[in-house]
């Protein structure tokens, strides 16, 4: 009772301060910036790019390109190999390893500074959470969050892991008793191996509250189903009240999720990436994510419309618009600059400044010009499974050029829980919806230059052989939605 009436407190105190400063975030991000290069003008980099000559947002645009991974991979080599002050004053605390494509395993640095952010952005996430809806009993059970190993290896005295690993050694003292599974548990790194354990641990727990990405927590769920001869996890965790997810929309994992659980529940929906925690949804009535303009983190934003052009825009958050889809760059308190993470997002508040996460830069399907996003094909397939009542366990969409003297298409590879029902209905549904959400799409339909798309359906469990095949089970691997080439869904369609 005691732990609970001080939760309310100070997630009241807490909540106060965050939105006392919602209407000054554009002015809290102009001094971020000043901040970050007045820290960082003596660094290898500060001075290769003139920091002591930047003064505001438009001399730092003229004298700081943006760069992907490979435009800044020189500077991190150096501080691989254990050079001091490259990016950041000093070394990194971390290097968080993420899943890299031309350059293999990308490094990303976290430093002292940023390293807390990562922390107090999740704890922030459910003190909104208290404080919005009052609901504390989920503080007297036990949580878990399924996450890579915490086990990290050694470079040049730069401990380096995936950020989940490196996240688990932070878990507040107050919550360790609460917090599952075993340390010697978490550390398994054979995916199903690691599941089957964390199931035998928490099988006879009261669990309250489980956090990770969607389609491996699904996992989680649909073994421990399978081992206790239930229903459903609510007859296994009577108390179960609180999914905490990232990394995926989980629109699409809802009604599977639904049905895993055999009850609605509370959710929340965390935006973190080792580059930065960027924010969370802190309002149960609206799916838009609260942005961590105060974090150590300056945002720039350029409009997707506008991003293969070299003259595009950099925006501040001072002058960005309601409902554009902009990619995101970010320079931190790591030492990234004028970063591209390659997510997009779209503003759905100036005060608050609040996002949606409408997919990745690069996954995006455009074989005719048509750009096709990520939300796009989400959306249209969440409005037609629940039109159909259909539950969708994965999926990945991918141009079909070559089609048999047909018309070219998108393919659609889709896991599906049940196939009892009309392929043909559900098809063309699909399609209307992809039509009615980007007009390019619809036009080269209606002109005759694509077919309506086409579904294949693959037997339970081939995403998971496809991704366990490529050593990529669990952890922080996702399935990309959209591709531009067929490696993926072929490799899914071989496993299948």
């Amino acid at each position: 009772m005691l732990k609970k009436i001080i939760a309310k407190l100070f997630a009241s105190y807490v909540v106060s301060q965050i939105e006392s400063t919602y209407s000054k975030a554009a002015k809290i991000q102009k001094q971020t910036l000043i901040k970050l290069i007045k820290k960082a003008s003596k660094t290898q980099f500060g001075l290769d790019h003139k920091f002591d000559n930047i003064s505001d947002f438009k001399s730092f645009k003229s004298l700081v390109p943006v760069r992907d991974y490979e435009g800044i991979k020189n500077y991190i080599d150096k501080v691989k190999s254990g050079e001091e002050n490259i990016l950041w004053p000093g070394k990194p605390r971390y290097f968080a390893k993420t899943s890299g494509t031309t350059s293999g395993a990308k490094l990303i640095p976290i430093s002292n500074e940023s390293m807390p952010y990562h922390i107090k952005s999740s704890r922030n996430a459910l003190l909104f959470y208290i404080n919005k809806t009052r609901k504390t009993d989920f503080l007297s059970g036990k949580t878990i969050f399924i996450q890579g190993s915490p086990i990290l290896e050694n470079i040049n005295g730069i401990k380096t892991g995936r950020l989940s690993g490196i996240v688990a050694h932070y878990v507040p003292s107050y919550l360790r008793s609460n917090n599952m599974p075993s340390w010697d548990t978490n550390c398994i790194d054979d995916w199903e191996q690691k599941i089957n354990t964390i199931c035998d641990e928490t099988l006879n727990e009261n669990m309250t509250v489980i956090g990770g990405i969607p389609s491996w927590v699904q996992m989680y769920l649909e073994k421990l189903i399978t081992k206790s001869n239930k229903k459903n996890l609510s007859e296994i965790f009577q108390n179960f009240s609180l999914f905490v997810f990232g990394g995926v929309n989980y629109e699409p994992y809802k009604k599977k999720f639904n049905k895993l659980i055999g009850k609605t529940i509370d959710s929340i929906e965390f935006f973190p990436a080792s580059e930065g925690f960027f924010a969370y949804q802190n309002e149960q009535d609206d799916k838009a994510l609260l942005l961590q303009y105060d974090s150590g983190i300056f945002y720039e934003f350029i409009k997707l419309s506008e991003f293969e052009n070299d003259k595009a825009t950099r925006h501040d958050l001072s002058a960005v618009e309601i409902g554009v889809n902009y990619v995101m760059i970010v320079s931190t308190n790591a030492g990234l600059w004028a970063y591209n993470t390659g997510d997009t997002v779209v503003f759905t508040s100036l005060i608050p400044p609040k996002i949606l996460v409408t997919g990745r830069y690069k996954h995006f399907i455009s074989a005719f010009g048509e750009h096709v996003i990520v939300s796009e094909v989400e959306q249209s397939l969440a409005e037609t499974a629940t039109f159909f009542n259909i539950v969708i366990n994965e999926f990945t969409v991918a141009p079909k050029l070559e089609n048999q003297g047909d018309l070219p298409c998108h393919q659609w590879c889709i896991e599906l829980e049940t196939v009892n029902f009309n392929m043909k209905k559900f098809s063309s549904h699909l399609n209307s919806a992809l039509c009615n959400r980007n007009i390019y799409y619809r036009d080269l339909i209606e002109g005759k230059v694509l077919k309506e798309l086409e579904i294949v359906v693959v037997k339970k469990g081939a995403f998971k052989n496809y991704m366990k095949s490529k050593g990529k089970l669990g952890g922080q691997n996702k399935i990309p939605r959209l591709s531009n080439n067929r490696e993926l869904i072929e490799g899914v369609l071989n496993a299948n």
